[in-house]
């Protein structure tokens, strides 16, 4: 019988290698997400229970039998905002409503009722009276520090299809969008996360899971994502939401003036806003300032025109109003105005709506 030769120190490695391979790589494989992939889910898991659906009902009425009965008018997403069952969404989502309900990520059914909107800014703020341990409001973030190529999330309920996540980044800063009244939204979010019809009034969020944006719009040709979408910024809507939930609408300062259309703008070749009349006993009548009125020859001349306000420039309505929104009843500011064709400057406080 032929004695086995002992392995050399060589070939016993290698043997132990290949025995070892098989193993070494069975352990490997429940290890597979990317850290992207990894904070994706996260975000996703901890954000999802806070996205809410929402549908809007309109009531009509038979015309043969002349019985009211409601129809499906659109849905929509929103997120809760905080554990008293406050429900942020769009303001077109719920534009005309009658009815509306919201339905949590239990599937639970929720009628709901408006607690104020701001069409011109398409936000709208609705309350649930479920209980609070089925509500889990979103953590607010900040768009302020936003840059161009950071990463986002956006969930939501397209097309009927519910809690969808898409992800992107942040294409552009700064954006306008047109609003209801021909309102400016300014400082809007652009994103190239897929946003279709029924993500409107859903969530915008960080790879924190913090909320930065609500979806609002998509620009596109046909009415579905092609890779434009924009958000309103959350600093702008944790500003407009405690307003409404305390006043049902938008609080801005005044100056006491009607205005004239802007179309008056072409018509008498001018930028600005020109006053209409002044209402007695408010600002703009204490600070001497001048509405529409009759030449000595009977005919109506036109008045000043506001052309700035503490140097920020004025050119239509819209401005006016953006500038308003950033200031407070008492607040002192200097106006700016054409009066036949000189500027003249006057300073008054602005008095509360």
């Amino acid at each position: 019988m032929t004695p086995t030769k002992p392995l050399s120190a060589f070939a016993l490695s290698l043997l132990m290698i290949c025995t070892a391979l098989p193993a070494q790589a069975d352990s490997r494989i429940p290890q597979f997400a990317t850290d992207d992939e990894t904070n994706t889910m996260q975000v996703f898991n901890f954000a999802s229970p806070s996205v809410v659906y929402v549908t809007n009902e309109a009531v009509v009425r038979d015309r043969w039998t002349l019985k009211l009965h409601t129809v499906p008018k659109g849905a929509g997403s929103g997120f809760i905002w905080d554990i008293q069952g406050h429900v942020v969404t769009n303001f077109h989502v719920i534009e005309e409503a009658r009815k509306i309900t919201i339905t949590l990520q239990d599937r639970s059914e929720w009628p709901a009722t408006l607690v104020g909107s701001a069409p011109e800014k398409d936000l709208a703020v609705l309350k649930i009276d479920a209980p609070a341990e089925l509500l889990k409001p979103l953590l607010p973030g900040q768009s302020a520090g936003l840059s161009v190529g950071r990463k986002v999330l956006a969930i939501g309920n397209p097309f009927g299809l519910d809690t969808t996540l898409t992800t992107g980044v942040v294409s552009a800063l700064g954006r306008e969008i047109e609003a209801a009244g021909n309102r400016t939204i300014r400082n809007v979010i652009q994103t190239d996360a897929a946003i279709n019809p029924g993500n409107s009034g859903g969530p915008l969020l960080d790879s924190s899971g913090r909320l930065i944006g609500v979806n609002t719009a998509i620009y596109s040709p046909s009415g579905a994502s092609v890779g434009i979408g924009f958000a309103i910024p959350v600093d702008t809507v944790k500003k407009i939401v405690p307003e409404l939930i305390a006043h049902g609408r938008l609080v801005r300062p005044i100056l006491g003036i009607e205005s004239a259309p802007d179309q008056w703008a072409s018509r008498y070749d001018f930028k600005g806003v020109a006053v209409l009349r002044t209402a007695p006993g408010l600002p703009a009548e204490r600070a001497g300032l001048r509405g529409v009125y009759r030449s000595n020859r009977g005919g109506w001349q036109l008045g000043d025109v506001i052309i700035g306000i503490d140097g920020l420039p004025i050119s239509n309505y819209d401005d006016l109003m953006n500038v308003l929104e950033n200031r407070r009843p008492g607040d002192k500011v200097k106006v700016d105005y054409l009066r036949d064709g000189e500027t003249y400057q006057t300073s008054l406080e602005l008095a509360a709506p």
